[in-house]
């Protein structure tokens, strides 16, 4: 695989790629790491699929992939006690190994976080860092801005100083996190004497239910599609998503398609399997030939039958490792 295509793997399906100009550079280098970390708590769905989707685009372009299971960070954001949250780290290596991952390592965030250089180094950033930068950043992750509590300011210096521990090269993760990595901009080379890695982000699935519902949250157990799902429940549940005919801006189930089936689909088409009174079977191999098919005539049905039976496909994997039926 030439630079390029490793570029092209990297950068597609993002919302943004900041440090994008030092791709081709960065590719020169013998190993290269990359990590996106996950709070653990509650179900994985399908919300999370997205950045296990796009690890796996960064893991084919030859860059190494660490997973960390932010035991600390779920803790301090008030996401749960530490049983619970340590209960959540177990499954949630089951599920990441399923969904399609060939290399990852597991890293937990308290294996590293206690050690005195880290502290060390939180409380130097903590000197350089007012509580309204802190809180600012963490806006689109934390519950309950307005009543933040101090462990929640921690946070997001925790968070860049994970980037320098685990010796990230490419930070990845969805695009709410993009205000804690800003401050981490500001702070990389003058406070903590560390390279600014290239950040790359993607962009969130909307609620099922409609673009003004917001992100696809855990706590959503009516709309959202977890990974404990049957193949039923997620048809049931796609067949009442928000999906307008011939509209594509904040169309979640056309997102579900380009950002989880295609790039796991490798050269074969998505098929569109209908009855011939209905017009018979419809192949796309690419995802933008779908887009302009369902902006043209593509009923929504179809397009919610079709990305239901892959969606299904995707978890069932994923079932039995959890020994589901």
């Amino acid at each position: 695989m030439d630079k390029q295509e490793r570029i092209d793997l990297i950068t597609r399906n993002t919302a943004e790629v900041i440090g994008e100009e030092q791709l081709p550079e960065l590719l020169n280098e013998k190993e290269l790491i990359t990590y996106c970390g996950y709070e653990t708590s509650g179900e994985i769905h399908l919300g999370h699929l997205v950045t296990v989707t796009k690890l796996m685009d960064l893991e084919k372009a030859g860059i190494k992939v660490k997973v960390l299971f932010a035991d600390w960070h779920t803790w301090l954001n008030m996401k749960g006690d530490w049983q619970y949250v340590h209960d959540q780290v177990k499954q949630w290596q089951q599920g990441f190994k399923a969904l399609g991952l060939k290399h990852p390592e597991f890293v937990l965030g308290s294996s590293f976080q206690r050690d005195l250089a880290y502290i060390d180094e939180m409380m130097h950033l903590a000197q350089t860092t007012t509580i309204k930068r802190a809180l600012r950043s963490m806006q689109q992750v934390a519950r309950d801005i307005e009543h933040a509590h101090i462990s929640q300011v921690l946070y997001p210096l925790m968070q860049i100083l994970d980037i320098k521990y685990l010796q990230v090269d490419i930070v990845h993760s969805g695009i709410e996190q993009r205000k804690i990595h800003m401050l981490g901009q500001e702070v990389f080379e003058p406070v903590l004497n560390y390279k600014k890695p290239v950040f790359v982000h993607t962009p969130l699935i909307p609620a099922l239910q409609g673009s003004d519902e917001g992100k696809m949250s855990s706590s959503d157990k009516a709309t959202l599609i977890s990974i404990r799902d049957t193949k039923q429940d997620v048809k049931k549940k796609l067949n009442k998503a928000y999906c307008p005919a011939g509209e594509v801006k904040e169309n979640p189930v056309l997102m579900i398609a380009q950002l989880v089936i295609f790039p796991r689909l490798k050269g074969k088409p998505f098929v569109i399997d209908r009855p011939e009174k209905f017009g018979g079977k419809l192949e796309y191999h690419s995802y933008d030939a779908l887009e302009r098919a369902y902006k043209d005539d593509l009923h929504p049905a179809d397009l919610k039958q079709a990305v239901a039976h892959y969606l299904g496909e995707i978890l069932e994997p994923v079932r039995k490792a959890f020994g589901l039926q």
